[in-house]
């Protein structure tokens, strides 16, 4: 990932002329607060609910085994996969974003 967005700052430092002259990329002042805090928030809450998801899950597997009931137990594993796939995509995701908006600032 590093490599990518090394060789796109280079090319936009090496570019003579920018895309669109004189416009630096920003989020308008009124509209930063809000934004922030909601893309916090929807963060935080997605990571709290694959947090309780895979608690859940390891629950499942703990109650289908004692209880010798394999289908239980085979639902908690899947909880557990999927909650460990939804808290990466979560954290996955907010770093495209940043790179993304790291790359949009320009090289700097």
């Amino acid at each position: 990932m590093s490599l990518l967005i090394d060789t796109a700052n280079q090319f936009l430092i090496l570019a003579d002329d920018p895309i669109v002259p004189n416009y630096t990329p920003s989020v308008p002042a009124p509209v930063k607060g809000a934004t922030t805090q909601i893309l916090g928030w929807t963060a935080g809450g997605g990571l709290t609910a694959a947090v309780l998801g895979g608690l859940v899950g390891w629950a499942c597997v703990a109650i289908g085994h004692n209880t010798e009931r394999a289908g239980l137990a085979a639902r908690g594993k899947q909880a557990i996969l999927w909650s460990l796939v939804a808290g990466g995509g979560i954290g996955v995701t907010s770093g495209l974003v940043m790179a993304f908006y790291n790359m949009s600032k320009g090289g700097a």
